[in-house]
């Protein structure tokens, strides 16, 4: 971090704060400001934090720092553990409008870029998602401008419309590797059944998505619209099974609004003309999804109930996901004619509590309308055009087998 970069030069008291998420964190700005706060030179800030996979907002020097955040993912559970964390319930669609109109933290955003090219422009790099929204509403723009940062094709930000930047060279974050698990694989291969040559798929990362990823490795010109993307699809286009050849619009491009892996994934799209990043007002739009082919929404969840009511943020009553991007991209599937997923184990791993319940222990994610196909490592349970008899039965029998007498009484009983 370059000493002469005085954030209280430009940050003001009452500043909202908006940050890169995921592998773009700007970490030297966000510990920083993290630290001029705790000096009090920095007073009554509010910081909007997306997926990050540091706790250092738990520190004490980050108390006087009014954390939001549109859900707790990645160490954000360890900030909610040790302080509030105001979460601002919204389908990812909607924070573009939420930015625009001052509803969300933004006075001032830090970001992270890579140098500029020939034209003085920097690429977002590895995450556009919310942040190449956020930036243009914001008055002003602080970038770690990083001699690593990967050149993603896509959104840029003109070098010259940055108010300060500090160069660096240096590694970015890398997403935590994945364990994937005997009931992944198992609900994996019931997943790649629903996906058809030729197909768009939106999938997010983590165990499950990267097995699901694996087992797609048989099938032939599949496209990629998503608002992430993991190392696995690399090599799926490195083997040719990704193509985007018939995708309607953005044809043969692989479209996403966050790169969340290894070094191995950044090396890969840095300059790769088949990738391209773009912000959340054009991968989530309902005209954008309409127009990518048949869309494969795949997404997971904490628990589904025998309606079908998906609940994705809490569990044990804590928060532990978020809204996202869910029903964006489940109703964009069934406006394509595709399948809108849900995916997850029927157990919770550690207490063998059944994840397919008689009613929800948190809040509905995704109404039962939205919802067309909910998996487990147990078969498929196709939800579209039954009753609420028929989703109970066909819910009940993706349920581990312990658990299904109960959930039958339940239903019974309802």
């Amino acid at each position: 971090m370059d000493a002469a970069l005085d954030l209280a030069r430009w940050v003001r008291p009452g500043d909202g704060v908006v940050v890169s998420q995921g592998c773009a964190e700007p970490v030297g700005l966000v510990d920083a400001l993290i630290g001029a706060a705790g000096a009090g030179e920095l007073t009554d800030l509010s910081l909007y934090s997306g997926l990050t996979w540091r706790a250092v907002l738990a520190a004490p020097e980050a108390a006087s720092i009014d954390v939001v955040s549109y859900g707790v993912l990645g160490a954000l559970a360890k900030v909610a553990a040790a302080r509030p964390v105001r979460i601002v319930p919204s389908h990812f669609s909607a924070l573009p409008e939420l930015f625009a109109h001052r509803k969300l933290p933004g006075d001032v955003a830090l970001i992270q870029v890579s140098e500029p090219d020939a034209d003085g422009r920097c690429s977002f790099g590895v995450d556009t998602a919310y942040i190449a929204d956020a930036v243009a509403h914001a008055r002003t723009v602080i970038a770690e401008v990083n001699a690593r940062m990967p050149r993603v094709p896509g959104a840029t930000i003109a070098y010259d419309a940055l108010t300060a930047t500090v160069h660096t060279d240096r590694p970015l974050l890398e997403a935590p590797p994945a364990r994937e698990s005997a009931v992944d694989r198992a609900i994996a291969a019931h997943v790649v059944e629903l996906v058809r040559d030729g197909d768009t798929l939106q999938v997010g990362v983590g165990a499950l998505p990267e097995a699901i990823l694996r087992g797609l490795r048989g099938a032939r010109d599949l496209g990629v619209h998503s608002g992430m993307i993991c190392d696995p699809i690399a090599d799926l286009m490195a083997d040719g099974v990704i193509t985007g050849a018939q995708k309607p619009a953005d044809t043969g491009l692989v479209v996403t609004g966050a790169a969340l892996g290894s070094e191995r994934l950044f090396d890969f799209l840095d300059n790769n003309a088949a990738v391209v990043q773009r912000p959340v007002s054009y991968t989530h739009r309902p005209r954008t999804l309409a127009g990518v082919g048949r869309l494969v929404a795949i997404n997971g969840a904490v628990e589904v109930d025998l309606t079908g009511q998906v609940n994705a943020e809490r569990a044990g009553g804590r928060a532990v996901g978020a809204v996202g991007g869910q029903v964006d991209f489940l109703r964009g599937a069934a406006a394509t004619g595709g399948e809108g997923v849900v995916a997850l184990p029927a157990t919770v791993a550690k207490t063998g509590a059944t994840r397919i319940v008689a009613r929800l222990s948190g809040p509905v994610t995704t109404a039962r309308a939205d919802v067309g196909v909910v998996v487990t490592e147990h078969g498929v349970a196709r939800l579209r055009g039954l009753d609420l008899r028929e989703r109970a039965a066909a819910l009940i029998a993706i349920a581990a087998p312990e658990h299904r007498e109960a959930l039958r009484r339940a239903a019974a009983g309802a």
